[in-house]
């Protein structure tokens, strides 16, 4: 007996302990969030890499190509211009197509990162189960993406308030601090229907709707004083609250002079803008990570 303890040493010993002692992990097993941070960090080329790819690819088949990426928010906002500005005549608010065109870029930019991050790991799954990486590169890069096509149409944005009669002001210069903020809470969101949309897959069919519930609920289309006339004053508070009307109220502020805005101050509205950018980017990444051992599976 000792001479069989001695030519095996590893007699007796459980798979944990065999794993133990030669530093075998568990394949795919989640790292610790500080560990995780780091090695989302060294992908960060990757990240910028794979969504300059899909935006590219996006356009690749249309004739007109990235042109589309200003044509895309421009026909937008002058079907929405013609139902609401000419046809319903939102009379109260001055400048309303720069008002208009003005909520409408900040929500599409949130749309579009939720939309299309709900299906960032189910239209990925090739992809994961071919390559170790930090699965949370998927739907960064879709936010990337969006970000990318934010900036298109910023530059038609700007444009729009321009020939429409706006003055240039230094307070332009705070829609940098509103663009940036929002880009975490975008990629919170991002993460957090991701790793929903991974585990069901009717949440792909549902979005549209919620989203669509979302952006009435924003004041992007209309006069955000009607939301004061006709609500109770505690749902009023819940409106005021709401992270997209904040981001489109601090937009049109910006931007233009005599919007009509909620009664709501800049430094509140300044304060729910940080607050959900941290609540939601650092919220939405860990509940990503700690499902990280699920994606690719099943």
């Amino acid at each position: 007996m000792a001479n069989t303890a001695l030519a095996d040493p590893d007699a007796g010993l459980t798979q944990a302990q065999l794993a133990a002692r030669y530093g075998l992990r568990v394949a795919g097993e989640r790292p610790s969030l500080a560990e995780y941070t780091r090695r989302l960090w060294t992908y960060r080329h990757f990240i910028a890499a794979y969504s300059n790819a899909k935006l590219v690819a996006s356009f690749s088949n249309a004739r007109l190509g990235q042109l589309w990426q200003v044509l895309t928010p421009l026909t937008n906002a002058a079907v929405y211009y013609l139902i609401f500005g000419l046809v319903l005549e939102q009379k109260s608010i001055p400048n309303f197509i720069a008002y208009l065109t003005t909520g409408l870029f900040i929500f599409s930019f949130t749309q579009a990162a939720a939309q299309h991050g709900t299906t960032s790991i189910t239209g990925n799954l090739g992809l994961i189960r071919a390559l170790h990486f930090p699965r949370a590169c998927l739907p960064l890069a879709v936010m990337l993406t969006q970000f990318q096509q934010l900036l298109a149409s910023l530059v038609v944005l700007l444009g729009i308030v321009l020939v429409t009669g706006e003055p240039i002001t230094l307070e332009w210069l705070l829609l940098i601090p509103i663009v940036l903020l929002q880009a975490v809470f975008n990629a919170g969101l991002t993460m957090a229907v991701a790793r929903i949309g991974s585990k069901v897959a009717d949440v792909k069919q549902v979005m549209p709707f919620v989203l669509r519930t979302w952006m009435y609920g924003s004041g992007v289309l209309y006069n955000v004083a009607l939301f004061e006339e006709n609500l109770p004053s505690w749902a009023t508070k819940l409106v005021e609250a709401n992270p997209m009307l904040v981001f489109i109220e601090l937009a049109r502020h910006a931007l233009l002079e005599g919007a009509p805005l909620l009664n709501t101050s800049m430094l509140q509205a300044w304060s729910y803008a940080v607050g959900w950018a941290v609540l939601v980017g650092v919220g939405g990444f860990i509940y990503f990570w700690r499902g990280e051992q699920e994606y690719g599976r099943g």
